[in-house]
């Protein structure tokens, strides 16, 4: 199996939580139903990315990094790239990568669907990233480090966020209420 034909079945076969999943859902599959390349950051104007978002386990803090290009508190994650064989294993390793984290407990079912532009991703074309995210818990006392691409990373208490985009505290919201649940 490929890696485009893993995130097609992956994205086929979940179940989304909200209607604005859904839409999102159906808009990515048809996405990679026409463009064979859809998963890598060749494809313009729109390619899939994957990302993590990481809580504790008592869901009361959330990990996020200061990203350098777009200067905001995010989650973890990234494009495609050459030897990734899953969707899921997109977004481990981009959370890897970007906090340090080794002692991950990632959930391989997608936590919900985004679509943003990204000015920075290809100069002089508004990108759009088709973003599958994923959740993972860590503890707190994990050891996490600044990667090439943040300025900081840091625990955050959930209810005590810094400045972050809407998009941001409802994705912190909804990993939160499936932790919860």
């Amino acid at each position: 199996m490929t890696l485009h034909s893993d995130a097609r079945a992956v994205l086929a076969g979940w179940t989304p939580p909200t209607p604005r999943d859904a839409e999102l859902r159906d808009r990515f599959v048809a996405h990679l139903d026409a463009q064979p390349a859809g998963m890598t950051r060749e494809c313009l104007p729109d390619h899939l990315t994957a990302g993590t978002i990481v809580l504790t386990p008592e869901a009361d803090a959330v990990l996020l990094n200061h990203h350098r290009k777009a200067g905001g508190w995010f989650a973890f994650g990234g494009h495609c790239e050459p030897g990734d064989t899953t969707l899921a294993g997109v977004a481990l390793r981009e959370a890897h990568e970007e906090s340090g984290l080794t002692d991950l407990d990632f959930d391989p079912e997608p936590l919900d669907l985004d679509e943003h532009a990204v000015e920075f991703c290809a100069p002089g074309t508004t990108v759009h990233h088709l973003d599958v995210r994923f959740l993972a818990t860590a503890p707190r006392d994990g050891e996490h480090r600044v990667s090439e691409e943040s300025l900081d990373v840091r625990w955050w208490p959930v209810d005590g966020l810094p400045d972050v985009y809407d998009d941001m505290r409802r994705l912190i919201s909804d990993a939160v209420a499936r932790l919860t649940r």
